[in-house]
């Protein structure tokens, strides 16, 4: 996730471009960097690593003068964290430059293609090919060279850009990324979200997907990328606090997360499939392989393990952080790989010293570069989730179990446990997990948020899977003890029989997560729990799909369904609507959802 901002006016606009993105910081601090259209028809581009306070006083932002300019803070996915890869991006004759936040799916092909044509590329980014593109097709309109520029790019983006042949516009478009325009008074503002320019008006239009905006100071105009057809839609004025707008109108961080996390499955698919094959190659090779995590990690970890099992011929030795060193047994023949959203949990740290003291070769699944643990492995894979503020790891722990079936699937080929045509149609699944998990946020929320505040006054919670569901069901357990301060266990469902069973009563629900009927054995064990829970007169929320059999027929108190999904991604689903229970439930019950008592986002002590 990177933060975008634009201002057009009539007097000099550095300043408030400045603290537009200052406000951004929150979706990315790797960098950062403004390009400012001065009085002599000239762009003057000033970037470098950083925070945006350090970056501006070190390289002389309030040195650049002008009434029309945009800037950018970057969280790095594609090119390291350099001065040449932060936005913006000028092309090679200086006439466009380019903010851009998302991800050009096919930039390595269009890159090839302009190299060419003679463009020289300054960065590893691939938001550089844009400029490039609109260089490239310039005749004599801005606009038609943005358009077919737009037209080549495959990806998501929100996208800005200024040009001195037409100095008082910025053209801005967005496929999957948001855009906002704020409307002032001799000004026009351009935002990845609300706080951008909530300090200087509270007007705004949202853009859409597969529209372009052209806005000078005083006017604005919509426009459908398809045709040019001009789109007409009102005014919002914005009734939230600038702390607020922050979390891009959301009540929370948490949930903001949670409804980000189509676009995180899209970024963690996009993961260069070398990556993936490289640290996919160690674990098909090494004699013994570790998988550790702590909390949330460890239970993706977990998942992870099943996946191997199943999907590529293996399973791994999986152990918690904090007890790595206490049980596990590693030598110059093993491998350990470890997840961590921070890359600074301290624990994980302290077991990756362990194995590497060892002779072990490491790696890490993380989210933030230049961290402690990215530096320290000797394989890495960057998740590119964005930003995770809320201390709750929603989008984040999602994403790493994406990236553990991504490798599942690769060391699958690798070991010929899988073929070609297996692993694509898993694959194929992944790729449509996106808009299912939008459908659930978006179909289902409400009804999940009315059976929270239902039930919030229930102290005690079974979250029961089997197979792959168990490390779901441990997981979910776990977000709502962090965030609604309730007891909660995760388990097998077949524990029930094996004493847990006892505690059924009035006071304790359990959330039975039901696999596609399609799974037949896992399908009728976890059923056949279900059934002895109702048999007690025990309350049960089934999370079930709807290609299963009727409501009527399974024994649920509550059942939230969910449309048809594969085997492979069914999990991912149901997690979402766990999440969504959780902070239904916190919220009903006015916890501090986005700093829950006791905890801290990075847990840098043992």
């Amino acid at each position: 996730m990177c933060g975008i901002a634009g201002i057009v006016a009539l007097e000099n606009i550095s300043d408030k471009l400045v603290k537009s993105i200052q406000n951004l910081e929150y979706r990315g601090y790797d960098s950062c960097g403004i390009a400012i259209l001065n009085g002599n028809s000239k762009i003057q581009v000033r970037k470098n690593t950083g925070f945006v306070a350090a970056v501006a006083e070190r390289e002389g932002f309030g040195e650049v003068t002008g009434n029309i300019g945009i800037a950018h803070t970057r969280w790095a996915t594609h090119g390291k964290v350099t001065k040449e890869n932060a936005h913006p991006h000028p092309s090679c004759d200086g006439a466009f430059c380019v903010v851009h936040n998302g991800i050009i799916s096919n930039y390595t092909k269009l890159r090839l293609k302009l190299k060419k044509l003679g463009h020289v590329f300054k960065s590893e980014t691939d938001t550089e090919v844009i400029t490039h593109l609109v260089e490239h097709h310039y005749k004599k309109s801005v606009e038609k060279a943005f358009v077919s520029a737009l037209k080549e790019i495959e990806g998501t983006y929100a996208i800005t850009l200024i040009s001195p042949y037409e100095p008082d516009k910025i053209f801005c478009a967005r496929k999957e990324s948001p855009l906002i325009i704020g409307l002032g008074s001799g000004a026009n503002y351009i935002g990845s979200d609300f706080n951008a320019f909530i300090e200087y008006t509270k007007s705004a239009v949202i853009m859409e997907d597969h529209e372009y905006a052209i806005v000078t100071h005083d006017s604005f105009s919509l426009k459908l990328l398809s045709n040019g057809e001009s789109v007409s839609r009102p005014v919002q004025e914005i009734m939230w606090d600038s702390e607020m707008a922050q979390k891009g109108g959301f009540p929370h961080y948490m949930l903001k997360e949670i409804y980000e996390q189509p676009q995180v499955v899209l970024n963690a698919m996009d993961i260069d499939r070398a990556a993936i094959h490289k640290l996919a190659e160690v674990i098909a090779t090494k004699e013994r392989v570790y998988l550790t995590g702590v909390g949330t990690t460890f239970y993706v970890v977990q998942f992870g393990q099943y996946l191997f099992s199943k999907y590529s011929g293996i399973t791994p030795n999986i152990a918690s952080s904090d007890e790595f060193r206490f049980i596990a047994h590693v030598n110059d023949k093993s491998f350990v790989l470890a997840a961590s959203q921070s890359g600074e949990t301290y624990d994980t740290l302290t077991a990756l010293r362990h194995a590497k003291e060892k002779g072990a070769v490491t790696g890490a699944i993380v989210n933030v570069m230049g961290s402690s643990m990215a530096r320290m492995v000797d394989h890495l894979v960057l998740q590119g989730s964005g930003p995770e503020i809320c201390v709750i790891s929603t989008k984040a722990a999602l994403a790493q179990m994406i990236i553990f079936a991504r490798l599942a699937i690769e060391v699958g080929l690798i070991r010929k446990h899988l073929k070609p045509a297996g692993a694509k149609k898993l694959e194929k699944e992944l790729r449509l997990l996106p808009a299912i998990i939008e459908k659930v946020i978006n179909e289902r929320s409400g009804f999940i948020h009315s059976v929270a505040k239902e039930h919030c006054n229930i102290r005690h919670w079974l979250f029961l899977g089997r197979g792959k569901y168990y490390p779901v069901a441990r997981e979910s357990a776990l977000k709502m003890k962090e965030v609604s301060y309730v007891h909660a266990e995760g388990m097998p469902s077949g524990f029930l029989k094996h004493g847990t069973i006892a505690l059924i009563d009035d006071n304790l629900n359990s959330v039975v997560f039901m696999p596609p009927e399609s799974e037949k054995e896992l399908y009728k064990l976890t059923l056949s729990s279900a059934e002895e829970i109702r048999a007690r007169d025990g309350y049960v929320l089934g999370i079930s799909f709807e290609s299963n059999r009727s409501q009527k027929d399974l024994p649920f108190s509550d059942i939230i369904p969910l449309p048809k999904t594969g085997e492979f991604t069914a999990p991912f689903v149901e997690m979402v609507v766990a999440q969504l229970l959780s902070y239904y439930t916190a919220t009903s019950l006015k916890r501090n959802v986005d700093k829950p008592r006791a905890l801290a986002k990075s847990v840098t002590v043992e």
